[in-house]
């Protein structure tokens, strides 16, 4: 595992913490860190994460995790002693919901293919 890989992993591990233990937001609601990806000089983190929920809960969150990124910044950089700490960029990741929605019309596609295997084997 490179420095860069291990620095992402560790300022992954930092933030999903402090969005769950450390802001108090009502408008965060449920996020999660999916994955952090760090340019190779160290310089810019970019943030993806996922939160379940509408349309007008995912922009509440984006909005309320923007006004905490110098918040955020300060404590990754206090607590993993980087020489310098990379500027943050958070992004919405819609992944996991896209994701998700496949595996349900997978889900609907099977079901009505037995229901006609079904109708098929009574005639």
């Amino acid at each position: 595992m490179s420095r860069v890989d291990k620095v992402a992993s560790a300022i992954k591990e930092e933030i999903g913490s402090i969005i769950h233990d450390e802001l108090h937001d009502p408008r965060l609601g449920f996020i999660t860190v999916v994955r952090v990806e760090v340019t190779k000089d160290l310089q810019i983190a970019k943030i993806y994460f996922s939160v379940l929920g509408t349309e007008k809960q995912k922009e509440d969150a984006q909005t309320g995790i923007e006004s905490a990124r110098g918040f955020i910044r300060r404590l990754v950089g206090d607590r993993l002693k980087l020489r310098y700490t990379p500027e943050l960029i958070f992004k919405l990741d819609e992944s996991v919901e896209y994701s998700i929605d496949i595996f349900a019309k997978i889900d609907r596609i099977k079901d009505e293919l037995k229901k006609s295997r079904r109708g098929n084997k009574k005639e």
